[in-house]
């Protein structure tokens, strides 16, 4: 009786209680080098859990800095070079409407500022492809009307909430990368209905997609002048005749015959 309490008691600390317990139990036991040993662990244990949780939040203050809304660069210079030095803030890319070249930064992350002469000028293609950008991000980019390319091509941050947003470039987006985003699902490929200029969606490599093949069924349904790309109709599609049941082809045994009359 006395073992079922307190096995129920230690089940009810936590795991710092029961670390604290455990350390004071090496510190004051005998020193040997196992002790000492396990004790170092211990302490190694929590001095990892806590750098994987500074890490974790050092990350998180990141993805907001780099997503914050730029509206002193929007009243000084308006939204095309406000969208403009936001992308190439992320280490993106573009190319303005009407223009063959393309601005992008270097590898360590810096660009050239030509296009602070051409303040009128909307962005056509985008390519954030790998960058940090999230739902918070695209209030630096939803004046762009005349974006028709857009390549999100595994960026972590987009989700469901991204996609929801994407309809402020309904009335011209033409194509759109989405493959390789682990965290876009089936309600947010749903959103992408307000998108009705829309002709070429890749879907390809998205996770938590159960079934790739019946969700392309779904969004060109959806999307009728949409041909998506990246998600075959075999894979997740339950076939029908495994449902059927098996049909004996086998041709009947001969019976003998036994004198009785056959009823016609």
């Amino acid at each position: 009786m006395a073992a079922s309490l307190s096995a129920q008691a230690l089940r009810r600390c936590s795991a710092h209680t029961c670390a604290v317990a455990f350390r004071r139990s090496l510190s004051s036991a005998p020193s040997s080098a196992f002790n000492r040993f396990l004790l170092k662990l211990n302490h190694h244990f929590y001095d990892v859990k806590n750098i994987v949780g500074w890490s974790s939040w050092l990350r998180a203050q990141l993805v907001r800095r780099k997503n914050k809304l730029y509206s002193y660069t929007q009243q000084r210079f308006g939204d095309n070079i406000a969208a403009a030095y936001y992308i190439l803030s992320l280490r993106g890319s573009f190319r303005f409407a009407g223009q063959s070249e393309w601005f992008r930064p270097d590898s360590r992350g810096r660009f050239s500022y030509e296009f602070l002469n051409t303040p009128d000028a909307h962005i056509e293609q985008m390519d954030l492809s790998g960058t940090l950008i999230n739902h918070h991000g695209l209030d630096n980019l939803v004046r762009q009307n005349k974006l028709e390319t857009l390549s999100l091509r595994g960026c972590p941050e987009v989700d469901d909430w991204f996609l929801g947003r994407l309809h402020v470039f309904g009335e011209s987006l033409v194509e759109l990368d989405l493959s390789h985003c682990s965290c876009v699902t089936v309600g947010g490929l749903a959103a992408l209905k307000n998108l009705r200029k829309l002709q070429h969606l890749d879907i390809s490599g998205l996770p938590l997609l159960q079934s790739p093949g019946l969700v392309r069924i779904l969004v060109e349904e959806m999307l009728p002048h949409c041909r998506v790309a990246g998600a075959d109709y075999e894979r997740g599609l339950i076939q029908t005749n495994s449902l059927e049941p098996p049909q004996d082809h086998s041709e009947p045994s001969s019976q003998t015959n036994t004198g009785n009359p056959t009823v016609i």
